[in-house]
């Protein structure tokens, strides 16, 4: 699904049950909105009743397109005009002008429930023929000769939690899926979605392990996951998320989550965002960058059609340089910015190094970077050199607390990290990045080194 909601320009509506050959139209999604509030609500009710119809008929439609309720499944269209499963759409016919007035001036309004942040399901009936647990459209004419307002109205029936996001933006919705089949290796905000998504489907499905933790590295164990899913749900078993994978995954997320339901769950921001900044250019500045020249500055090592990059954090011309070589060097769009697929070949590749040494070649140097971003949760080999490289600094730094090494980043670890940072001046964010692996690396090489004396040498302390 789309990171957050965007009001589309157009809609796509199939003129008939989910499964017919009735044909599809593409109309303005305005008009689409004018189409359905004319043709299921009268234009002489109290204009308070016509705004609380509007707003529920517009949560409704964007619920189905935000979710990807049918493209999810296949189908080349966001909604059908079948009355009872969604709203009742005839093309071409006339529309009132008081109600094209109102879709005019709150088509980009939405109702949400809580913290969520999907446009809500607001399922309604007609409140005559048909009763039902959402708004029913005639109670919404008594209810407005009362005097209650549209969100009274709509309260009524939704509760009280409920919301109206204004002036939502309009554009283009971006496609759920990106074209990218990922895999192990692959970085990124969707790897960051599956893991999301698999996590919160295990609860439903505890064949499914959890993927702790959730880094946004297609790693072994959002592979196993990914395995389990497609044995769960009958899709063919190769660890990767392609198109198919994608979408089931969408819509099995959807579902557990009852996203297309008056008693959804909800989906929070943090289900959403990504942890990962997709974009990079020159003039940026930070830890991406630094992130970003440590890898290619690694690769550049085995690949001398890369040029070398100084480390400083600073997206200038150099790095730029890198950059394009590096996009040059795997056919890669050459224009010296760094976007998702740039990240994931990065990684990629510097992976592929990493695991083509031979054993035992950092026996006597440190470790490089392990590639991705070190916090509370992180478990691995590569926490585990981190807690034994802060053990071994602590010696001579002690307000650095001594911790087990055990591969797990704990609270343990992470207070550790802290007062690493702040010994040295780093920023005071639990994390590890490349560019605080690097300081913690360097401080215990000299260290190391320090301690190592040759014959002759005088260290300025006795030796036992």
């Amino acid at each position: 699904m789309p990171i957050t909601p965007i009001i589309p320009n157009y809609i796509t509506v199939h003129l008939g049950p989910a499964d017919s050959d009735a044909p599809n139209v593409t109309v303005p999604y305005t008009d689409y909105l004018k189409n359905v509030a004319s043709s299921e609500i009268f234009p002489t009710w109290p204009e308070s009743a016509l705004r609380a119809n509007i707003y529920a008929q517009n949560s409704f439609a964007l619920n189905r397109i935000f979710t990807n309720y049918y493209r999810s499944r296949g189908y080349n269209f966001d909604i059908t005009n079948s009355i009872g499963i969604d709203q009742s759409f005839v093309n071409n016919r006339e529309i009132f002008e008081n109600i094209s007035e109102i879709v005019d001036e709150i088509f980009n309004d939405y109702i949400v429930k809580g913290n969520s942040i999907e446009p809500f399901f607001a399922s309604y009936c007609d409140g005559r023929e048909l009763r039902c647990d959402g708004l029913e459209q005639w109670g919404t004419v008594r209810l407005a000769e009362q005097g209650y307002t549209p969100y009274e109205i709509l309260q009524y029936y939704y509760g009280d939690d409920l919301s109206i996001v204004s002036n939502a933006p309009v554009g283009s919705p971006i496609a759920s899926w990106d074209g990218r089949t990922l895999g192990f290796g692959s970085l990124g905000n969707a790897v960051q979605q599956v893991q999301i998504r698999l996590n919160r489907i295990s609860k439903n499905f505890p064949a499914i392990p959890k993927i702790y933790p959730v880094n946004g590295i297609f790693d072994k164990k959002t592979e196993d996951a990914v395995r389990a899913y497609q044995n769960a749900f009958q899709l063919p078993v190769d660890g990767l998320v392609g198109k198919d994978t994608w979408y089931s995954i969408q819509r099995t997320f959807g579902a557990v989550k009852r996203l297309n339901d008056l008693a959804t769950e909800g989906l929070s921001r943090e289900e959403v965002d990504g942890i990962f900044n997709s974009l990079l250019e020159e003039g940026d500045t930070g830890s991406e960058v630094y992130e970003l020249q440590y890898l290619l500055s690694l690769i550049a090592e085995y690949n001398n059609q890369i040029q070398p990059v100084s480390l400083d954090g600073i997206f200038g011309p150099s790095t730029k340089s890198s950059v394009e070589d590096f996009q040059r060097s795997y056919e890669l769009q050459i224009n010296g910015v760094v976007d998702i697929p740039v990240w994931d070949r990065l990684y990629r590749e510097y992976v592929g190094i990493l695991e083509s040494l031979p054993q035992g070649y950092f026996d006597s140097i440190t470790v490089p970077y392990p590639g991705s971003v070190l916090r509370l949760g992180s478990s691995g080999e590569g926490v585990r050199i981190l807690q034994e490289y802060l053990n071994y600094i602590a010696n001579t730094y002690t307000a650095i607390p001594k911790i087990e090494a055990d591969g797990i980043f704990g609270i343990a670890t992470e207070r550790a990290v802290l007062a690493y940072k702040d010994i040295f001046g780093l920023e005071a964010t639990p994390i590890v990045s490349a560019s605080t692996w690097n300081s913690i690396t360097s401080t215990y090489r000299d260290l190391f080194d320090g301690s190592r004396a040759s014959a002759g040498q005088y260290p300025g302390y006795d030796i036992d």
